[in-house]
């Protein structure tokens, strides 16, 4: 089995996470120079949208990147076929069946790479070939699994089943947090909150800006019933608590979410009607800062742990 360094050739095992609103190819671009893996977020992004990302990130980087594909988007054949032609290399797909498009990617030299909430998911991901999974627990913002099940729980469970790499997300902005996830058998890890308060994330400054004030318990899941989401808390967010109230049925919850709420909230920085999703690290997120320096942050933070770790050994 091949490690995740050399899966991916990175000099470190990061991966950028591919957010909606927030990983064009200016933040893929910086973390993949910076010796991660960057991804484009085709989530919130047209077809030729996408292939302009594609392009702007081959000419700002000659070190890999991937492109993160939410399997249940419109477009799905286009953006596949685009992938092909751009020659990338690297997928993730996500919210979807992964024998959709595995052995179809896979035939054409691209390591596929599923993101799952569950062990379930993550044995039929095994099954269907892919080459290395991300399991994210419920922490994680963004659209996120129904079991509510945490990462260090969820890690070492599916590390006990699969026999293929292993990558953490959910709750990792810190090199401390790499460090522990690690030490229950991850391969690597997969950072997306973080990356959004930096330079180089396409989100709406005044969001990075809530992202970086938000406190311990400002986030949370809701919509269950259409995809649970991890949320902040705005207007928007008490709205659907007060719909709640009134036992919605799905139709309700969607006339209210409508369309393009997460563009509304994290693109074009509307606070109050906008859908604003991020982790629960948020409340660990200080500081607004280049990529390249998260990702330093991050390799001095896990080898100082690391160091703390082994002076600690010595008492046990």
């Amino acid at each position: 089995m091949k490690d995740i360094k050399e899966l991916f050739d990175i000099q470190y095992p990061i991966i950028q996470g591919g957010m909606i609103w927030a990983s064009g190819w200016k933040l893929a671009s910086a973390v993949s120079n910076a010796g991660g893996l960057g991804l484009i977020g085709s989530g919130s992004m047209y077809p030729d949208v996408l292939r302009t990302h594609i392009q702007k990130c081959k000419e700002a980087t000659n070190k890999p990147f991937g492109v993160n594909i939410p399997m249940l988007y419109p477009n799905l054949e286009e953006i596949i076929q685009i992938i092909i032609d751009e020659g990338v290399k690297i997928v993730f797909t996500s919210a979807g069946n992964p024998k959709t498009y595995t052995s179809y990617l896979k035939e054409r030299n691209v390591t596929v790479v599923h993101v799952v909430s569950s062990l379930k998911f993550a044995l039929k991901a095994q099954e269907a070939g892919v080459d290395a999974i991300v399991a994210e627990g419920f922490e994680a913002g963004g659209h996120n699994g129904r079991d509510e099940t945490t990462t260090l729980t969820l890690i070492p469970i599916v590390k006990e089943k699969i026999n293929i790499p292993l990558i953490a997300a959910g709750g990792i902005a810190t090199g401390a947090a790499m460090f522990a996830v690690m030490a229950l058998g991850a391969d690597a890890v997969q950072v997306g909150s973080r990356f959004v308060a930096s330079d180089e994330a396409s989100s709406h400054i005044d969001f990075k800006n809530m992202v970086v004030s938000a406190k311990e318990g400002d986030t949370h899941l809701t919509l269950k019933e259409l995809a649970p989401v991890r949320l902040l808390k705005n207007k928007f967010y008490d709205d659907i608590v007060k719909l709640y109230t009134e036992n919605p049925s799905v139709e309700a919850l969607k006339t209210l979410l409508g369309r393009a709420r997460a563009k509304r909230g994290m693109f074009e920085g509307d606070l109050e009607e906008g859908e604003l999703e991020i982790g629960q690290v948020s409340g660990l997120i200080h500081d607004i800062k280049p990529a390249a320096a998260i990702v330093d942050d991050m390799v001095r933070e896990f080898k100082e742990t690391q160091k703390k770790m082994n002076q600690l050994s010595e008492l046990v």
